[in-house]
């Protein structure tokens, strides 16, 4: 059984699918793992520690790919890439498969098993293979650490002989994976923070990490939340109270981060430019929704936008600015599911179909794109 992991090919992506670390634990099941020379380098991870690990190095990503039945991928493979895989390979990846269709088309012509990793069900046993939490948790403390270094001031509170400087005030909009991580990370550096979600459970837990709720809280909010843990719709009077409560705080703060997405829609507009337009110059927005579309009017996928003194930042693959620690955590994730994968004995790939992950994750086969959010209707 080959296990290959290739260099990635998208703009932007320093990410690798294996570490060092997993690369031993695929050897422990019996796989022999090849990895494309250079693949690590932009995680830290150097050809020679894949190799010290038992990994072989190939050059290029013909050699890499040639014969490999399990392909581990931070993207999508894409292009003249396709026609490097043996038919039959399995692909793990994040396949960001909304809105792509003609793409995920192509994946399953090229005769690929792909699995969508960011489609793993949020349930116990898959907890160790959550990618999408994983990668959120540390966009969450990135887009702190990227905040402070926009601010021009400093976030703790400070005495000194020459007076007080004041802490700043941090505004986490959104308090999933990515705006926890974010509050604990921004009073861990001395802010004053608060946050807002329009799931009550969410109060006690933005509370837990001494941050401050922001909400409306009245009989439509507190019965707001439906038994599966998801969010109801809001009505139109409950929506303008919560709005208007939102914007007289945002012209208050220092910091506001955004952090609102979902899967498959584009992302919700949070903040529009009059709200950016109250707040103070010097003020700083960072929007980790940009690459949807944003939570914040007038932010740019890749770009930092001014407007009236306010810095709205729009980086993008956020993770991957932190690409040591996000490759290490993406690599962990893609073993734990890789693992169900693999028959132990006989040191194979050997995919059980009728298992709930792989019904939850597997996009294509076959020839086909066969998930049924994402196969063609009948007649098309």
């Amino acid at each position: 059984m080959k296990i290959a992991v290739p260099t990635e090919r998208a703009e932007g992506e320093p990410r690798v699918a294996a570490s060092p670390d997993t690369v031993k634990k695929f050897l422990g099941l019996g796989a022999e793992v090849v990895v494309q020379s250079g693949a690590g380098t932009h995680s830290r991870f150097v050809d020679a520690a894949y190799e010290e690990a038992g990994a072989k190095i190939a050059d290029g990503a013909e050699a890499t790919l040639k014969d490999a039945d399990l392909v581990l991928k931070v993207r999508r493979p894409e292009g003249e890439e396709l026609g490097l895989f043996k038919n039959g390979a399995a692909v793990l990846a994040l396949m960001d498969p909304y809105g792509h269709e003609e793409e995920l088309k192509r994946v399953g012509e090229a005769g690929i098993v792909a699995f969508a990793m960011e489609l793993m069900p949020r349930i116990t046993r898959a907890q160790v293979m959550d990618v999408l939490s994983s990668q959120a948790n540390l966009a969450g403390y990135r887009a702190v650490i990227d905040a402070a270094g926009a601010f021009d001031r400093a976030f703790p509170m400070m005495m000194t002989a020459a007076g007080t400087v004041p802490a700043a005030r941090v505004f986490v909009m959104g308090a999933g994976v990515a705006g926890l991580q974010a509050i604990a990370t921004a009073r861990r550096l001395g802010a004053a923070v608060s946050a807002t979600d329009v799931r009550p459970a969410a109060k006690e837990q933005v509370e837990s990490l001494g941050g401050k709720f922001i909400a409306v809280e009245d009989e439509e909010f507190k019965a707001a939340e439906t038994a599966g843990g998801y969010a109801k719709e809001m009505s139109k009077e409950y929506q303008a109270k919560q709005a208007e409560l939102v914007a007289s705080h945002i012209a208050k703060q220092d910091i506001v981060i955004t952090t609102a997405l979902i899967p498959g829609r584009p992302a919700p507009r949070l903040i529009s430019k009059e709200m950016v337009a109250s707040m103070k110059p010097g003020s700083v927005i960072i929007d980790l929704a940009v690459e949807r579309g944003g939570n914040v009017e007038g932010a740019k996928p890749g770009e930092t936008v001014e407007e009236g003194g306010v810095k709205i930042i729009g980086h993008l693959n956020v993770p991957g600015r932190i690409s040591g620690s996000a490759s290490s955590l993406y690599a962990r994730n893609l073993f734990a599911f890789a693992e169900t994968l693999i028959d132990k004995e006989a040191k194979a790939l050997k995919i059980n179909w009728e298992d709930e992950l792989v019904k939850a994750t597997a996009l294509t086969r076959d020839g086909a794109v066969i998930h049924p959010n994402f196969a063609p209707k009948g007649g098309e």
